[in-house]
């Protein structure tokens, strides 16, 4: 408990007066001659003496006092006489510290009264002097705070990739969104002269300044090794054994280092103790499993290295724990059994990155409080263009492509899954209601006409995008089997049974569009629904 200091002289009535106070209170009292002691004493939390002070209402001559203090024999050692307590709102603030008189008389009861209201007046004045000067403390603290997240922040934007790899079968999408202003989390990409393409996902412990640092020479040690390293996983142990070395203590990099060869679908993966990514494949949802201790803990470490080869309508999904870790409302964990549910039940529209933060958001519910950093990167092998479907043109963008198995009803699954897509649109809501119209009657054809309503054999759907228009192509394996094209129908003849009742699907589909394309081949029938956004 620091003392309040100040030194005071007070004359007897036929002497000279004279008074100097270096905590600037000002004498008022009779005849007083008295030493204030300049002493700092740190008293414990269990020590008698801070309770007896706390609850003292007066000024306490230690001679009188017995108790087992260590606090008081220091005062006691140091010529102090009496302690006048300064309390503010139940709390002890300080101490004034007085020798004995110089006239070595006891203090009278002026002298305590005196002393009383001094206690009474300084005591609000230091707690005052005491939150003033907290803030200011709080407020060079936060300033510097402020700079260093400042700091960090200008780090990472600096570091993180400016761009994505532009691969011709592959497509990779990355989104990074830290808890905080600064976050431990980093992805990046390393290109290699013989196409290949390097992945990096890593978490760096800690928060701010020195998480930022780490990251940032994390990246550095990753892009070096894998120069003049072939393996991810001789990569990984590379970086460990330089960072092991120079990290902070108590922090660690948790990595996972993944060399794609676009040409072959070769993925090569080695993990330094981080979340195992997840592969969707045609066999289902798997884990990427391949062990190794986070980078800087322990020097001389292996990585375990393996591979899978992905293939056309492969994905895979790498990501942070702020994902897994999230918690609801309720404090459940999202975990990984979720995660693995997720993948296995996307349905590939809309991409797979805002499916998971669209599920993450459903689950942990609005004004969620960030706990972690979540950062994910995408991996997809495209899809070859489906049997039957002409390639895209310039100009046009796939915004989703789909199956439909061949049953009574499904046309209703496209139908939906089309106006979801087409809502995003500038189409408007009754030329939406058209279009679902048109689609849900030739999805129908397909199955029925084409597919024979064999629940093995699907219908394939793309809905494309260009500047000026929506197109809907509906695919069936009908080929060659007759002819559809759109005529129009004789409405008496078929009301006086002349002619089938059938024949009015084409006429109401190309009724409801601006455009309906039908081309075929020997094995496909494919019918182009095409409404303009303008």
């Amino acid at each position: 408990m620091a003392s309040i200091t100040s030194r005071w002289r007070r004359k007897d009535k036929d002497k000279d007066q004279s008074a100097v106070s270096t905590a600037a209170i000002e004498p008022v009292s009779p005849q007083m001659v008295v030493e204030v002691i300049n002493i700092d004493v740190d008293i414990a939390p269990t020590d008698p003496l801070l309770a007896y002070f706390q609850e003292s209402a007066n000024p306490v001559e230690l001679s009188r006092l017995n108790l087992q203090s260590p606090a008081l024999d220091e005062l006691r050692a140091a010529g102090v006489a009496v302690v006048v307590p300064l309390v503010s709102q139940g709390e002890l603030i300080g101490l004034v510290n007085l020798g004995q008189r110089l006239s070595e008389q006891e203090y009278s009861t002026d002298d305590r009264k005196l002393l009383n209201d001094l206690s009474t007046q300084a005591a609000p004045a230091v707690r005052v002097a005491q939150l003033v000067r907290q803030q200011q403390i709080e407020a060079r603290n936060r300033e510097r705070l402020e700079q260093e997240l400042r700091v960090a922040r200008l780090i990472q934007q600096t570091l993180l990739p400016k761009s994505l790899p532009e691969l011709a079968d592959f497509s990779l999408a990355a989104y990074y969104q830290p808890a905080r202003q600064v976050g431990g989390d980093f992805y990046d990409f390393h290109y290699f002269d013989d196409g290949r393409i390097g992945l990096v996902v890593g978490d760096v412990t800690d928060k701010g300044v020195p998480a930022a640092l780490v990251m940032a020479t994390t990246r550095t040690l990753l892009r070096s090794a894998a120069e003049r390293l072939e393996s991810p996983g001789a990569v990984l142990e590379r970086v460990n054994d330089l960072l092991v070395e120079d990290i902070p203590p108590k922090m660690f990099v948790t990595c996972l280092y993944a060399l794609l060869d676009p040409k072959t679908g070769r993925l090569q993966f080695a993990n330094a103790g981080h979340d195992l990514p997840y592969v969707r494949t045609a066999g289902g949802v798997h884990e990427m499993r391949a062990t190794g201790m986070p980078l800087g803990l322990l020097g001389g470490m292996g990585y375990e290295e393996r591979e899978i080869t992905l293939k056309p309508g492969d994905m895979v999904l790498f990501y942070s724990d702020g994902i897994a870790e999230a918690h609801s409302p309720t404090g459940d964990m999202f975990g990984f059994p979720r995660m693995h549910a997720l993948m296995e039940n996307y349905p590939g529209d809309p991409d797979l990155v805002r499916f998971v933060l669209d599920q993450l958001g459903d689950f942990t519910g609005p004004g969620w409080d960030q706990e972690d950093d979540v950062t994910m990167v995408t991996l997809a092998y495209r899809q070859q263009a489906a049997a039957g479907m002409r390639a895209v043109e310039p100009g046009w963008e796939i915004l989703a492509e789909f199956e439909v198995p061949s049953a009574v009803g499904n046309e209703r699954i496209a139908m939906e899954r089309v106006a979801q897509i087409a809502t995003d649109t500038p189409l408007a809501a009754d030329r939406v209601e058209r279009l679902k119209t048109a689609v849900a009657e030739a999805t129908m054809n397909a199955m029925e006409h084409g597919n024979k309503y064999r629940a093995d054999i699907p219908v394939r759907v793309r809905v494309c995008r260009s500047e000026v228009a929506l197109s809907v192509t509906i695919t069936d394996q009908g080929g060659g089997q007759f002819v559809r094209e759109a005529e129009t129908p004789d409405i008496d003849a078929k009301l006086a049974g002349l002619q089938s009742p059938r024949g009015w699907g084409l006429f109401l589909i190309q009724n409801m569009v601006d455009e309906m394309r039908v081309t075929s081949d020997d094995l496909h029938h494919t019918v182009e629904l095409i409404m303009n956004l303008q």
